[in-house]
């Protein structure tokens, strides 16, 4: 097997990432490069990614947008896909200013601070 640079860092993700993950569920919208937007519900959100339901197949490698209620929508791109879930690497890591409301907003344990 030849080890890409886009391979190593599959392989990273999955054994050593960059930030802790929070499981959460939020309502969000998905879309794929090309693609029409659909409802998902992400289910955990770290500042380098997240991973959501997912009914049709993600590739790894491909682009997608993920909008958040109240927020722009973030660019991804596709790191695994299984059972109907996709795992996706922010192209940008969150802010954790962001990424600390969003949680509070969800976990309901915080203070929502907007933005």
């Amino acid at each position: 097997m030849i080890t890409t640079s886009r391979n190593r860092y599959a392989i990273a993700a999955q054994e050593d990432r960059c930030a802790p993950r929070t499981r959460i569920a939020i309502p969000a919208g998905l879309r794929p490069s090309g693609g029409r937007s659909f409802q998902t519900s992400v289910l955990d959100l770290s500042l380098g990614g997240f991973s959501a339901t997912c009914v049709n197949r993600m590739h790894n490698g491909s682009l997608c947008w993920l909008t958040l209620p109240g927020l722009e929508s973030l660019q991804a791109e596709v790191i695994w896909w299984q059972n109907n879930v996709v795992g996706c690497a922010f192209s940008n890591l969150l802010s954790p200013i962001v990424h600390d409301n969003i949680l509070a907003r969800y976990r309901g344990d915080g203070v929502y601070r907007s933005c």
